[in-house]
């Protein structure tokens, strides 16, 4: 630990001071075991993870309010003591549920900790490339001309700028030149968000993100789809509302007596504020499976109502279950599926350049269009009896689900004698 927090320290793009670093000591080590015992109550995909991240950047921020520290470089300290606090955590609560997992199925701990060590590495090293891949594929430079009210005072000194770039993705074969990168962070004076400006320092263009972007079509009129990430704005409004001293506080302490109230009350304040800050949608989606999972604990707990086992080992004779390894398939598959896709829609380019057998981004580009044609045939996805049809497969993937969990499908065949 002492290795990585010096690592941490030293590293420049982290902006990180010897505070920080204790900071992310005793917060690290607050919610890490938060994040372990809610991922062993509730599953990993209701950890709050999120929620603790946030409450490391107020009291991080607090404490640089408190030392004036309100600089922007300690922005990026404050937002470097949260990330690394959430990443710990995540991988506190991953930890928790592997070991737990690995007691049922009688794993051997040393190896399993050797293996999320691997996890955890090849999950830092892909991350990042998938990001930078899925957010210039949906990256949108709108020109300066079509932005209503932008002042035309708007402009950069060209004499502080350094870096340059280029026009990526399709709107590359449009414009070739080359600009100089500019980050506005003023928004009194214009929208807030990198540029690029002419040598004169003129904003030419304004760089739209794919994440969390706002302008969702390109000037020859194509859409983009977006992606969104509230949580990561959310982190931004408290790490510049503390520091610059305009953050609501009134909506946080109602919070926070709300919790203190209900503490007082004998109630789990943390699993209420885990229901309220979660959207309503997932809790909707899980509690049609939650109603299969009860279906197979019922199940479990009558075909063995004669082994008289106790509460312990019929919970672990229920965690046991195949439906439970195809659930975990489900989670699995669906992530894969969608960054899948989305990496897809990001690579394809209709105007790559050279011979047709060396376009594979071209390629992707048809791919699309033929999976964008058959969407607009499909009865599934469109029309007016869509949503009434969706529900078709759906059925077949809880009908699924719950004869896999009674063993009566996809289950392990008795060994012959």
């Amino acid at each position: 630990m002492l290795g990585l927090l010096a690592a941490i320290t030293l590293s420049t793009p982290l902006h990180m001071n010897v505070l920080g670093a204790l900071l992310i000591v005793v917060f690290g080590f607050i919610f890490v075991t938060v994040s372990a015992r809610l991922t062993g109550e509730i599953g990993s995909s209701s950890n709050p993870i999120s929620g603790m991240t946030v409450a490391t950047l107020l009291l991080t921020c607090l404490i640089f309010l408190l030392l004036d520290w309100t600089e922007a470089r300690y922005y990026v300290t404050a937002l470097s003591v949260g990330g690394i606090v959430c990443i710990a955590s995540s991988n506190g609560g991953t930890t928790a549920q592997s070991v737990k997992t690995g007691y049922l199925v009688g794993a051997t701990p040393r190896a399993q900790q050797i293996a999320l060590l691997v996890g955890a590495l090849a999950s830092a090293l892909v991350l990042g490339p998938v990001l930078t891949v899925l957010n210039n594929g949906a990256t949108v430079y709108v020109p300066a001309a079509q932005l209503p009210n932008l002042p035309a005072t708007l402009r950069a000194d060209p004499g502080s700028l350094v870096k340059r770039e280029r026009l990526q993705g399709p709107q590359a074969a449009t414009d070739s030149r080359e600009f100089l990168v500019w980050h506005n962070t003023d928004e009194k004076s214009g929208f807030a968000g990198r540029y690029l400006v002419d040598e004169q320092g003129a904003p030419v263009y304004l760089v739209d993100p794919g994440i969390n972007g706002r302008h969702r079509t390109r000037p020859d009129g194509s859409t983009v789809e977006k992606f969104d990430a509230p949580k990561a704005t959310l982190m931004s409004y408290i790490i510049k509302g503390i520091l610059s001293r305009e953050l609501p506080w009134g909506l946080v302490l109602i919070g926070a007596m709300i919790a203190f109230v209900l503490e007082m009350s004998f109630l789990p304040s943390l699993a209420f504020a885990t229901g309220v800050y979660l959207p309503p949608s997932p809790p909707r989606r899980r509690s049609s499976w939650g109603l299969v999972r009860a279906a197979v604990d019922r199940y479990l707990r009558q075909k063995h109502q004669h082994a008289r086992l106790t509460e312990e080992q019929l919970a672990a004779e229920t965690d046991k279950s195949p439906g439970v390894l195809l659930a975990s398939g489900y989670i699995a598959g669906g992530a894969i599926a969608g960054i899948l896709i989305a990496v897809i829609a990001g690579l394809a380019d209709p105007n790559a350049a050279g011979p047709w057998y060396w376009r594979p981004r071209f390629w992707l580009a048809e791919f699309n269009r033929a999976i964008a044609a058959f969407t607009e045939r499909n009865p599934f996805a469109t029309g007016a009896e869509a949503d009434l049809l969706s529900l078709l497969p759906f059925a077949i993937l809880i009908a699924l689900l719950y004869l896999t969990g009674r063993d009566l499908l996809l289950g392990r065949r008795p060994r012959s004698a």
